[in-house]
């Protein structure tokens, strides 16, 4: 699929914050003053090369050191194929550690991203092994049939979770999108009654008002995560009514991958257009 040039500057220019960290530090600024927190993450996965490794590592590190000095209210998150599983788990966890520990001397929260199913046991192992360390949180996708599992025993340990649809479902394995549907509403529902914190990633404002009316009688510590560009004014809104809220804010050279992804995930062409149009 080739995008027109028109096509890059609207995902360029709605979806990713830019190619730089500054761009990404901006974005995270104006977010803020909505009292919204970012989500940053340094586009790019699946590298083979160390010194495609080395180079994201590096980003990452300038990344927490200039979230630290320019005072903005944001985690950052990371894919373990970025930093160096595609070489092999040791330098992955090597990699990992060294960015977690650097972001806790900076008071900043490390999310470790999950990617396609094959990598989904070396993600949880390595989040397990750094789960004591207090300030990173994994993602777990709907659409696989093992989440329910994983998420069972990632909450018996204390883990914070940032549950999402999942953008890797179109690679032709797991659950249909109906399926996911439904998956993901039990996985919200075992959330609200096992979990304490955690991050409920969606564009539905029927599953976020759900969510909300839970809250209710659960009273947990729910974050409520949105993509950048997309439903920015309901963000706004629920911070507003005093929620907390973050949005995730990509940013990098890589970020054509990352369109193609989402412009498959979202399918409902209102929910395209509104994203388009500042909704």
């Amino acid at each position: 699929m080739k995008l027109s040039w028109i096509e890059e500057r609207i995902f360029a220019g709605r979806w990713i914050a830019g190619e730089r960290i500054t761009d990404a530090i901006r974005v995270g600024r104006a977010l803020n003053s909505e009292n919204i927190t970012a989500i940053i993450n340094y586009l790019g996965e699946q590298y083979e090369r160390k010194q495609d490794v080395n180079h994201s590592v590096k980003e990452y590190l300038r990344l927490i050191d200039d979230v630290k000095k320019d005072g903005i209210r944001a985690d950052i998150a990371v894919k373990a194929t970025q930093i160096g599983l595609m070489i092999n788990k040791l330098e992955f966890l090597r990699n990992y550690a060294k960015i977690v520990n650097f972001a806790k001397k900076s008071n900043v929260f490390v999310w470790l991203d999950m990617e396609e199913r094959e990598f989904v046991e070396a993600t949880i192992d390595a989040y397990v092994d750094l789960m004591g360390k207090g300030n990173t949180g994994i993602c777990i996708q709907a659409y696989l049939r093992r989440s329910q599992k994983d998420l069972a025993m990632l909450l018996k340990r204390g883990a914070v979770v940032r549950l999402v649809k999942g953008a890797y479902r179109g690679s032709g394995v797991g659950l249909d999108a109906q399926s996911t549907e439904r998956n993901y509403s039990r996985l919200m529902n075992y959330l609200f009654v096992h979990g304490m914190t955690f991050t409920i990633a969606s564009h539905s404002q029927r599953i976020i008002e759900r969510a909300r009316r839970m809250n209710k009688r659960y009273k947990r510590n729910v974050t409520y995560a949105m993509l950048e560009g997309i439903h920015q004014g309901y963000a706004e809104k629920l911070s507003m009514e005093g929620e907390q809220v973050s949005v995730y804010v990509p940013f990098g050279p890589k970020w054509k991958e990352y369109a193609f992804r989402r412009l498959k995930e979202l399918r409902n062409i209102r929910l395209l257009a509104r994203s388009m149009l500042g909704g």
